[in-house]
C-alpha cells in the first residue's frame, strides 16, 4: 500500500510540473506576439515615416527651384546694376566736364532717343504713360526757358524711373487690346502677364514673338497669387511662371556694352 501511494504521488507531481511548463510556454508565446496597442503605434510610426519622406522630397524640389531662380535673379540684378553704374558715370563725367555747355545738348538728345527706343522695344506695360514721358522730354529740349542743369535733371529722372521698373513688382487693371478689361501683373522686366477678372483666361507676353500667349490652369493660378502679392493681400512666396524676356534682353537695349 505504501508503494502504491508513492507512485500515485509521483504521478501527481509530474503532472503539475508538465502543466507548469505548458503554462510558461504559453505565456512566453503570448509575450512575443505584438499587442493591439503596439500594432497601432507601429502603424502610426510607419505612416509618419512615409509622410516625412514625401515632405523631404517636396522640400528638395523647392530648394532646387529656389536656387535656379536665385541664380537667374542675380544675373538680372547685375544687368540693372550695370545700367545704374553707367548712369552715375555719365553724371560724374558731366559734372567734371569743362565743356559742359557745348556737349550737353547733343548728349541729352542722345539720352532721350535711347530712352524712346527702350520704351518701344521693352515689355508693352504702361505704354501711354511711358511714351508721354518721352514726348515731354523732347518738348523740354527745345524749351528756351529751361537751362542745361534743369534739362539734365529731368532726363536723368526719367531714366531712373525706367531703371526702377526692372526692380519692381506691379499690378493694375486696364484694357487688353481696347476690348477687354483685365488685371495685369508685371515682375520687373522678367515677366508680363494678364488675367481676366473671372480667372478663366490669362496670358504671358512673349517678347521674341511680340504677342500674348495663353497660360494653362496652373500658370493662371500662379498669376492670381502674384496679383495678390503685388497688392499686399498675400505674403510673398515663390511663383513658378514662364518668363517674357530672355536674360540678354532684360536690360537696356540702347546701353553701351
Amino acid at each position: 500500500m505504501k508503494t502504491i501511494r508513492l507512485r500515485g504521488f509521483s504521478c501527481l507531481v509530474i503532472w503539475f510540473l508538465l502543466a507548469g511548463v505548458a503554462q510558461a510556454q504559453e505565456t512566453a508565446d503570448n509575450a512575443d506576439a505584438p499587442s493591439p496597442p503596439k500594432q497601432a503605434q507601429q502603424a502610426k510610426i510607419d505612416a509618419a515615416d512615409e509622410e516625412t519622406q514625401a515632405l523631404l522630397a517636396e522640400l528638395s524640389r523647392l530648394e532646387s527651384n529656389t536656387r535656379r531662380l536665385s541664380a537667374y535673379n542675380d544675373e538680372l540684378e547685375r544687368v540693372v546694376t550695370h545700367q545704374a553704374d553707367l548712369l552715375e558715370r555719365r553724371e560724374s563725367a558731366l559734372d567734371s566736364a569743362n565743356t559742359m555747355q557745348e556737349s550737353l545738348p547733343p548728349l541729352l538728345r542722345t539720352l532721350v532717343q535711347r530712352l524712346d527706343h527702350w520704351v518701344d522695344s521693352d515689355l508693352p506695360f504702361l505704354q501711354e504713360k511711358r511714351k508721354a514721358r518721352v514726348d515731354n522730354l523732347e518738348q523740354m529740349l527745345v524749351n528756351p526757358e529751361l537751362d542745361g542743369a534743369k534739362r539734365l535733371d529731368r532726363v536723368l529722372s526719367a531714366w531712373r524711373t525706367e531703371l526702377n521698373y526692372g526692380r519692381e513688382m506691379d499690378a493694375w487693371r486696364g484694357m487688353l487690346d481696347e476690348q477687354r478689361e483685365v488685371d495685369f501683373l508685371r515682375l520687373g522686366r522678367v515677366g508680363f502677364y494678364y488675367l481676366t477678372p473671372n480667372g478663366h483666361e490669362g496670358g504671358v507676353w512673349r517678347s521674341e514673338q511680340n504677342e500674348w500667349q495663353p497660360l494653362n490652369d496652373d500658370a493662371r493660378r500662379q498669376v492670381h497669387k502674384g496679383l495678390s502679392i503685388a497688392r499686399d493681400q498675400r505674403a510673398p512666396e515663390l511663383l513658378e511662371l514662364p518668363v517674357s524676356n530672355a536674360l540678354q534682353n532684360a536690360g537696356d537695349p540702347g546701353a553701351d556694352s
